[in-house]
């Protein structure tokens, strides 16, 4: 049977309600859902077919409405030290401004190097980048892959290892939705979608969904391909002020994504990473 072909695909540019509203915090305006919103009434109104996302923006759990085919193959998923006076984190003086939106990339920040300060950053990246340039911030840290896919690797100054930032579940890949119950879309657009990457994040949002994860906790996850092909899944639950943190580690066959990710979540909360969250979801 011939395969159903697409002879014709039209872009429509969408700003979202995340992209608007910049002077608060995710955490105080809804959640990265935000981000996905627009879209998804898009879908439901004919108006799209496909919608595609940053993947660390997606809920963990979705309206049956919709459907998650999975993800494309992965740009660097780690985050960016960008400065224009110093070269890392480790350089940085007392006392030093660190700009970032994210709880996760502040929590880490502050446990790794509590002489720092961090202060919130939202807006645009051109609006970012031009608040560090300005001189508000002495560094700011943010997706390598947002700067790369925009052309703009030269502001990059290094990229964080995990050792020092765990990034986000799903950084760096995007995915692909559809309305559910479209299969002769699903069956062209799924020709996008790239197996490892969709295993590697589905791994981390296993994490993530199972301890109801949001832009209000702190949690970090990162699965990789080891020598072998064995995958590792690493994955953090910290408080904001990065004073207590619990981490997690399991290794295993890339087919038993989904095993590594409850094998991750279990050591975890055996850590107390419940505790960490209720009380992030308190304050």
């Amino acid at each position: 049977m011939q395969q159903p072909e697409v002879s014709e695909v039209e872009i429509v540019g969408m700003t979202t309600l995340g992209d608007q509203i910049l002077d608060k915090s995710l955490s105080k305006i809804g959640g990265k859902g935000l981000f996905i919103k627009e879209l998804e009434h898009a879908l439901l109104e004919g108006r799209a077919d496909l919608a595609v996302h940053s993947g660390k923006d997606i809920p963990m759990q979705l309206e049956p409405a919709f459907k998650l085919l999975g993800f494309m193959p992965r740009e660097n998923p780690l985050d960016a030290f960008v400065s224009n006076d110093f070269e890392s984190l480790h350089s940085l003086p007392a006392g030093a401004v660190v700009g970032t939106s994210s709880l996760r990339r502040q929590s880490q920040v502050l446990a790794r190097f509590p002489h720092l300060r961090v202060e919130p950053l939202r807006g645009n990246l051109d609006t970012r980048l031009g608040k560090l340039d300005n001189g508000q911030y002495q560094a700011i840290v943010l997706a390598a892959a947002g700067l790369i896919r925009l052309g703009m690797n030269e502001r990059i100054r290094g990229v964080i290892d995990a050792a020092d930032m765990l990034p986000a579940v799903g950084q760096g890949a995007l995915g692909l939705e559809i309305r559910a119950g479209d299969d002769q879309l699903a069956e062209i657009a799924s020709r996008l979608v790239d197996p490892l990457t969709s295993r590697l994040v589905g791994s981390e949002r296993t994490v993530s969904r199972e301890l109801g994860g949001s832009c209000q906790v702190p949690l970090a996850g990162y699965a990789t391909v080891v020598d072998g092909g064995q995958m590792t899944l690493r994955a953090l639950v910290a408080s904001p002020n990065g004073q207590q943190c619990v981490t997690a580690t399991a290794m295993g066959s890339q087919s038993n994504w989904l095993e590594l990710g409850l094998e991750v979540v279990s050591k975890l909360r055996s850590g107390g990473a419940e505790r960490l969250i209720q009380a992030a979801l308190a304050s």
